[in-house]
């Protein structure tokens, strides 16, 4: 079978970051199996070494260059039509014409790679809707996103605020969010068009929603295509605006619902879709039921959708050889994302100070890379160690006497959470950081503690630190169940069975 995936954001190493974990070793799996074309785009972190890497694991790599230009796609004005950058600030963008990609040793780079330069972007078209004798972009039609939620940067100043009109202009007009179109590559579109249009592929897969900005609505009708989704957008910022923890819940009210329209959208060109835990699969059935009719017919495709979770690479996060003991607290995750950031605010300002009420010595270690501002300062705080990226987090992991994962926002399962528990760290963890996962006992033994409020993690974390013995139960337990369902193997298994359905 030949298998096309797609990926905005460079999937090795695989230590980046949530998503590059999932699409490499998804991709690694099949590979083993199926013929797998991967296109993905090169940041300006991503050595020539590492793509040499990448391209041994797939039959062919597509590596194509950051887009540095906003998506301007053209509109249409009494029959002329302008490009959205003259229409908007009176100053048309360069139009870059389309270049045929270029294969060099196996590898096929772009001509904007190759050459040094960087293509401007373009929206792919998009069919137009008509309401009532007139003819709307679909875009306007279904809706916006909020910006990325990424932390960082400058904010102030007019041209901050004409960028911000413009964005929600674009938002409003097209429909489709900003952090999708500033990854968007026009010469990846065109590579993926003629792959499929010449059939070159049975199936195609968009490694996290991101992705969907490439895959035309027919398509569906030749070839099965997966949208591997992770979390709900709509449901991410619902969840913000319901816990009180959104940093403008003004933006968030008001785009709430055209974010809804979004997904509806994207989710209906999918033959399935794949979500990462139950809760999301639940929330977007939510979203996509009752479906929308028009004239008493279905005005779009719901697909099935499946659960896969993450897994675990076992050889990455060995199981720890001792239990250090002592009353030593980690936190891993990326630091520049804004779920990571506020749990890491969270445990620190809230949790950790009463905790060393009791016991003086307490330290906290927040493990992660990209940490902001909000995070760094963190570091003056008495007890608390802010390190960054690390080569091994197992190691980390194994110096610690508990992990905390107090997460408040974000769904879809938690690979910091499997993963310490592969280490055999053991967990105390809020709702949020044990979706998906069944470690409360009763008729499952006990994997993790359990912990939403303040106190309920100082009695939890307490707990661990007087106990040895339940420590050690928790350890084994949670890596046994590792071991059982979330490995690569496992979950590879159950992605390659979906896309031969």
């Amino acid at each position: 079978m030949k298998i096309l995936m797609l990926s905005s954001t460079f999937p090795y190493p695989p230590s980046r970051g949530g998503t590059q974990v999932r699409t490499f070793n998804l991709l690694q799996y099949l590979s083993q199996r199926h013929e797998v074309i991967l296109g993905t785009v090169r940041s300006r972190d991503v050595t020539d070494a590492q793509i040499d890497t990448l391209r041994q694991q797939v039959a062919e790599l597509a590596v194509f260059p950051h887009p540095q230009v906003p998506p301007q796609p053209p509109l249409a004005k009494g029959g002329l039509t302008l490009h959205q950058g003259l229409e908007e600030s009176f100053l048309a963008s360069p139009q870059v014409p389309p270049q045929t990609p270029l294969v060099k040793g196996g590898l096929t780079l772009h001509q904007g790679l190759e050459e040094g330069f960087l293509a401007s972007p373009q929206l792919p078209p998009q069919p137009p809707l008509v309401k009532e004798g007139l003819t709307l972009h679909q875009g306007l039609e279904e809706g916006f996103l909020p910006p990325p939620l990424n932390k960082g940067g400058t904010e102030g100043g007019f041209s901050e605020i004409i960028g911000k009109f413009h964005r929600f202009s674009r938002f409003l007009l097209f429909g489709t969010p900003p952090n999708v179109l500033s990854s968007y590559s026009q010469a990846m579109q065109n590579w993926a068009d003629e792959l499929v249009t010449a059939g070159k592929c049975d199936v195609v897969t968009c490694e996290h929603s991101v992705n969907e900005i490439y895959v035309r609505p027919e398509w569906r009708q030749k070839v099965l295509t997966v949208a591997n989704i992770h979390s709900s957008v709509w449901g991410t910022c619902r969840e913000m605006l319901a816990t009180g923890t959104s940093e403008k819940p003004l933006r968030d009210r008001l785009n709430l619902p055209l974010l809804a329209r979004y997904e509806k959208r994207y989710c209906s060109k999918f033959s399935r879709i794949v979500a990462t835990t139950s809760t999301d699969r639940e929330q977007l059935l939510e979203l996509l039921s009752p479906p929308v009719r028009v004239r008493g017919k279905q005005d779009f495709f719901v697909p099935p959708i499946d659960v896969i979770p993450n897994g675990v690479d076992l050889t990455e996060f060995p199981y720890r050889s001792i239990d250090p003991g002592g009353h030593t607290l980690i936190f891993a995750g990326a630091m520049n994302n804004l779920p990571n950031i506020d749990a890491a605010r969270f445990l620190s300002l809230q949790i950790l100070p009463p905790l060393q009420q009791r016991y003086p010595d307490a330290t906290l270690t927040l493990v992660g890379a990209s940490p902001v501002p909000e995070v760094l300062g963190l570091g003056k705080l008495p007890g608390i160690q802010v390190v960054g990226r690390v080569q091994r987090v197992a190691e980390y992991l194994h110096q610690a006497a508990v992990c905390v994962v107090p997460m408040r926002i974000g769904f879809g399962i938690k690979n910091k959470t499997l993963e310490a528990m592969a280490a055999g760290t053991p967990v105390v963890a809020s709702d949020r950081g044990l979706e998906g996962l069944a470690v409360d006992g009763g008729l499952q033994l006990i994997r993790a503690l359990r912990a939403n409020k303040v106190q309920d993690y100082v009695e939890a974390i307490a707990s661990l630190f007087e106990n040895q013995q339940l420590r050690q139960e928790l350890s084994v337990n949670a890596r046994s169940l590792v071991e059982s369902q979330y490995t690569w193997d496992i979950i590879g298994r159950q992605y390659d069975r979906l896309l031969q359905i």
